[in-house]
């Protein structure tokens, strides 16, 4: 029985010194990384494809069981919104092959402008994609949450290939006005969604957004984990991704999160006990 935790990044400022030894090359974030959490948000790759150099590099700096959940490229899924788009989606896949069973689920995160109009187009899509991966998709446009016929029409084109709908909890965070300015950075970029504690399939996916005030974060997140260990004793495998606006404790609420979940789970799988050091090194 296993919980897959982990934040939006492997390496951040302000965890130089603190989570991740300082100062640390490149091609060793993430192996650090991976002694606090068990899974990572594959938010680089919607920016721009990797290398499969990259990719390997990547494998090599965690075990098998570490999970990586790689966006498609928004020349894909914002740019070219799923049409014509063969050439891009081989080299991606070609470029994530590296990470073998490491890639746990390739995620498709749509614009807010892509609506119940729209869910027809992406059943295509998804039906085109090969069966050697797992998928999951994120949509924000209001009327998925709002209208009860949108959800089942989005619903019913996920379950035909067995992909799963992300959520993007950001209702603690909107429960009231930013106090930080990070805060108010991420009060207009975010989505204002509903909650959907809803999963589709054996593998759910959350992502949860809190305050930079770690207190608030964790009193928010309280339904989830009695979602999450319902989950689990369902027999299901979920994945969860803590945000904050800062993300400056993320690594360490992460954890958090999973001590709270095993606490009414104590069958769940423990996370790495044995942190990397993160006192000051030097490269020589």
């Amino acid at each position: 029985m296993r919980l897959h935790v982990g934040c939006a990044m492997w390496t951040h400022r302000s965890w130089q010194g603190r989570f991740l030894a300082h100062p640390l090359p490149a091609h060793e974030r993430l192996r650090h990384y991976a002694s606090w959490c068990n899974a990572v948000e594959g938010n680089t790759t919607f920016y721009a494809t990797p290398s499969r150099d990259t990719a390997e590099s990547w494998a090599r700096q965690t075990d098998p069981g570490f999970r990586f959940l790689p966006k498609l490229p928004k020349l894909i899924t914002h740019e070219r919104c799923l049409t014509g788009v063969d050439e891009p989606l081989r080299a991606f896949l070609d470029a994530v092959e590296p990470l073998g069973p490491r890639a746990h689920t390739l995620w498709i995160q749509l614009p807010g402008a892509f609506g119940p109009a729209d869910v027809s187009l992406l059943a295509r899509f998804l039906g085109q994609l090969t069966t050697s991966h797992r998928y999951a998709v994120e949509v924000r446009h209001p009327a998925f949450f709002d209208d009860p016929r949108a959800a089942r029409l989005l619903e019913e084109a996920l379950a035909a290939v067995g992909a799963e709908w992300i959520p993007f909890d950001t209702t603690t965070f909107f429960a009231s006005p930013p106090a930080s300015d990070a805060e108010r950075d991420a009060w207009s970029k975010k989505p204002r969604v509903p909650f959907r504690p809803v999963a589709l399939t054996d593998r759910p996916i959350v992502r949860y957004l809190g305050r930079d005030d770690s207190a608030r974060t964790v009193e928010g997140w309280q339904r989830w984990v009695d979602i999450v260990a319902g989950w689990l004793r369902e027999g299901r495998s979920p994945t969860v991704f803590i945000h904050t606006p800062d993300n400056a404790d993320a690594p360490l609420l992460a954890r958090r999160f999973h001590a709270d979940v095993r606490a009414r789970v104590p069958d769940l799988d423990p996370l790495p006990r044995e942190f990397l050091p993160a006192e000051t090194q030097t490269l020589f």
